[in-house]
């Protein structure tokens, strides 16, 4: 331990070069850190099997994966590390180049998993032979300078082709390769990730291709969203029709059930998966769903839990249906689209014909953080009026199934 002390003594007392107008002897010991950082990585790789080896984390009724993310390293590199220790001493060649500072901890990983892939596509156990051809080939892959992911899809390949010689299962029909996983960003937005097999993957990619289609602004120029925003859009939409299921009406079902927790010390009130919200986001929540509001002292002890409000039942979603036909800012489907309250629920707007009109979560959004308002004209149709930014006078539209109307025609 003493050798270890001073080492990283050692090492915390070097800084870059302060004379290096060409930068070369900066990039030189640049590159002596990455082999450093390479053999540091393989030390925890092997001393975590060690730690394995001696079950002092099962000793503890936890394991060795819950121990490194308590002693500090993060989630992810608590799981590849494990991962690569529990590879140990079947990849020698990989160990040696790992040992030695060539290979990165998330080269070497590519490497495990592919070979893990390669495995799962052969229907017999590998021979030692063809386990060492494999991890030479993808350790060749490595040291030409391929990447994790080209590690990976290399490997998918392998995989495939012994698949396809030997009668083993694609990759892509293999549901033990499924995975879902999501957390929530520091800023509160959801992150998802997805690999399952190329069946789902396809009604996926259908049912989000046929609800992203590219709708028209009001003034009829082009969708502004890019394809990726109209895809999360499409998702929200699959969401909210999946929520309803398919032996309810889909006209009258509400879009969401939210518990809305709002502390009565006027802190922010929270959702139970995201966390804080604003008032805004609240009352857009409200507007087609079913909102629970759960008013809880300091000791998070509820003082008073209101009613559920299934707002907008099934005939006034279909009287509104057939009035507004579509979403009344971008002509969406009224199967994409909720009901707003005009005049919200939270400032005593009422839930009925003459206060809802129905817009899509796009131009939901949109209309709640956006500076658009709606109003209700005394034709009891509903009316856009744009934000300054988009026209100065804010001269209201008519809804998008009324686009050829003009006001004069109203007045006439």
């Amino acid at each position: 331990m003493a050798e270890l002390t001073t080492l990283l003594d050692q090492l915390i007392e070097i800084t870059p070069p302060t004379d290096d107008p060409t930068g070369r002897t900066t990039f030189e010991q640049l590159e002596f850190w990455r082999l450093i950082r390479n053999v540091a990585d393989h030390q925890i790789a092997t001393h975590a099997e060690k730690l394995d080896d001696l079950r002092v984390a099962q000793k503890a009724g936890s394991t060795t994966k819950k121990l490194l993310i308590e002693m500090g390293f993060a989630p992810a590199v608590s799981t590849r590390t494990t991962r690569i220790a529990d590879a140990m001493g079947t990849l020698s060649k990989v160990e040696a180049c790992a040992a030695d500072g060539r290979l990165s901890a998330e080269v070497v990983d590519a490497i495990v998993r592919g070979m893990s892939t390669i495995e799962k596509r052969s229907p017999t156990e590998l021979s030692d032979d063809d386990h060492a051809i494999y991890e030479t080939e993808l350790l060749t892959q490595a040291l030409s300078g391929a990447t994790p992911t080209d590690i990976q899809k290399h490997a998918q390949m392998i995989g495939n082709t012994i698949a396809d010689d030997q009668g083993g299962i694609a990759a892509g029909d293999d549901r033990a390769l499924d995975t879902l996983s999501h957390h929530t960003t520091d800023d509160s937005r959801v992150e998802i990730h997805a690999n399952v097999t190329q069946v789902v993957g396809e009604k996926f990619i259908a049912m989000i291709d046929e609800r992203s289609t590219p709708h028209p602004e009001p003034d009829g120029s082009p969708d502004r969203r890019s394809a990726t925003q109209r895809r999360a859009d499409a998702l929200e939409v699959l969401l909210d029709q999946a929520a309803v299921g398919a032996a309810m009406d889909t006209i009258g079902a509400p879009r969401t059930q939210v518990a809305l927790t709002i502390p009565a010390d006027g802190d922010p009130a929270t959702l139970p998966w995201t966390g804080a919200v604003t008032h805004a986001i609240a009352r857009q929540l409200s507007c087609d769903g079913s909102l629970t509001e759960i008013i809880i002292d300091d000791e998070t002890v509820p003082l008073a839990m209101g009613r559920e409000r299934r707002l907008f039942p099934a005939h006034l979603r279909k009287a509104i249906i057939i009035r507004d036909q579509t979403c009344i800012k971008c002509g969406a489907p009224p199967s994409h689209t909720q009901v707003h309250h005009i005049q919200h629920w939270t400032d005593d707007g009422d839930t009925d014909l003459d206060n809802g009109c129905l817009l899509c979560q796009r131009c939901h959004t949109q209309v709640h953080h956006h500076g658009w308002d709606i109003i209700l004209g005394y034709d009891r149709h509903p009316w856009l009026i744009p934000p300054t930014d988009i026209d100065p006078q804010r001269r209201p539209l008519p809804a998008y199934n009324r686009r050829t109307m003009r006001l004069d025609d109203i007045a006439a």
